[in-house]
């Protein structure tokens, strides 16, 4: 039976997506995993939407809380908010309730990546604030450390990502995800890919 990862995450102006699917390559590059993509819902409003000038949402399926129990792992991804997730995830996460009281994601290995507006506005308080997720529900966190080798030390080019998870910086809103950002992306796939696989291979 094949390993199923679950990336969810949510994206307002496509960063995280962009990531996402990066992150998704890396994942199914790992024999035996099945890697999925989802969104969580919006909160916000069309008009709200439109306001603040957010292009229309993908066709990657809507995740529903219950849909979690299915998974063996996740790799979530959010932009950040004042140094903390972004309320649209945060919302997704408080309605795991019943999830929570039964204990189904316990055990689980899980993964965070990130989209940040500059260089000091959360690479690492974001994914560190969002631990408490998933110790809540006694999920395994699995950061990638330093397993990206040489990429995590570079300094010629502007980067995101931390040793917490794979990360970009969006500046204004017009720079996306540089190919070393997304070459980070689809290692911490294929990583925590692995990581799953052997987890469900031993239990």
């Amino acid at each position: 039976m094949a390993t199923k990862l679950y990336i969810v995450y949510y994206s307002m102006y496509g960063h995280v997506e962009k990531l996402a699917e990066e992150i998704k390559k890396g994942a199914a590059s790992v024999e035996g995993v099945e890697a999925k993509l989802c969104q969580v819902p919006e909160t916000l409003s069309d008009e709200i939407l439109g306001k603040m000038s957010a292009p229309p949402k993908s066709d990657v399926p809507i995740i529903t809380p219950h849909d979690l129990a299915e998974a063996d792992g996740f790799i979530f991804g959010f932009p950040t908010r004042f140094g903390m997730m972004s309320a649209q995830f945060k919302a997704f996460m408080d309605a795991t309730g019943g999830l929570w009281r039964t204990q189904q994601l316990a055990g689980k290995p899980a993964g965070i990546f990130y989209s940040t507006g500059s260089q000091g506005g959360g690479q690492e308080t974001t994914p560190l604030t969002a631990i408490t997720q998933l110790v809540h529900h006694g999920m395994i966190f699995v950061p990638i450390g330093y397993s990206f080798g040489a990429g995590m030390f570079e300094m010629e080019q502007v980067k995101g990502g931390s040793p917490y998870g794979a990360g970009t910086y969006a500046g204004d809103g017009t720079r996306m995800p540089s190919e070393l950002e997304l070459a980070q992306a689809f290692h911490q796939g294929k990583y925590i890919a692995g990581i799953t696989k052997k987890l469900k291979t031993a239990a």
